[in-house]
């Protein structure tokens, strides 16, 4: 489990407000398409809000604890029936044989082909 600091997690407070759920947890649990979708979009999203439902407080904080065990994330938030779950993406390896396109490089335009097609 991923732990933060208090500015950390305040910002990341910030940044989650704005955001819905993704995911919602209901009366299965953490059923293990669940946990595979909510992997999924931290992986997509790195910050994302989760709603649980389900009255029982401490069965919310059981759900984000063994969330953050088994996904490797951080617990940002828990307000009500909702969780909100950080974790950075991966850094992908750059493959070298790749070819990357220039967005600066010059362009062909139409013109330049009909001048002498034309004439």
């Amino acid at each position: 489990m991923l732990t933060l600091n208090s500015e950390e997690r305040r910002a990341l407070r910030a940044r989650a407000h704005s955001l819905n759920p993704v995911v919602a947890i209901s009366q299965n649990g953490l059923s293990d398409p669940v946990v595979r979708e909510i992997d999924a979009s931290l992986a997509a999203h790195e910050l994302i809000k989760i709603r649980v439902h389900n009255d029982d407080r401490d069965t919310r904080e059981s759900f984000l604890a063994s969330l953050c065990e088994r996904l490797a994330a951080a617990p940002v938030q828990h307000i009500g029936k909702l969780l909100v779950l950080w974790r950075p993406r991966p850094e992908k390896p750059q493959t070298p044989g790749r070819a990357r396109l220039r967005r600066n490089a010059p362009h062909r335009s139409k013109r330049s082909f009909q001048g002498s097609a034309g004439s």
